[in-house]
């Protein structure tokens, strides 16, 4: 007979989502990343299908908002379209911010 291994449970963990509420650092950081990904939705259309599977959303700060591009190619194709993806983000009512174009490093 094989006894399984009981997983020891702390009784003052709290859970991932209750820890970012509670921590005004962490609350701010999930926002960043909640409107990064939202700006991202509000683009992709614009991009071609074949060049958005190689772009994620990158950071946001108050200086601008990074696009990770997969390689230097699909960067450059970013930097083409990068006035209307600016254009984009303003028709959905983003505060404008400078759109910065980056090679994800892996």
């Amino acid at each position: 007979m094989t006894t399984r291994p009981v997983a020891a449970v702390t009784p003052d963990a709290l859970r991932l989502r209750d820890a970012l509420a509670r921590s005004s650092p962490l609350a701010a950081l999930q926002a960043r990343l909640r409107e990064s990904n939202d700006r991202f939705e509000s683009i992709r259309g614009t991009l071609p299908s074949a060049l958005a599977a190689h772009v994620q959303p990158g950071p946001l700060d108050a200086e601008g908002w990074s696009l990770l591009a997969a390689n230097p190619a699909v960067a450059a194709k970013l930097r083409q379209l990068q006035p209307r993806l600016q254009a984009r983000l303003a028709e959905c009512g983003w505060p404008a911010l400078a759109l910065r174009i980056k090679v994800e490093s892996k």
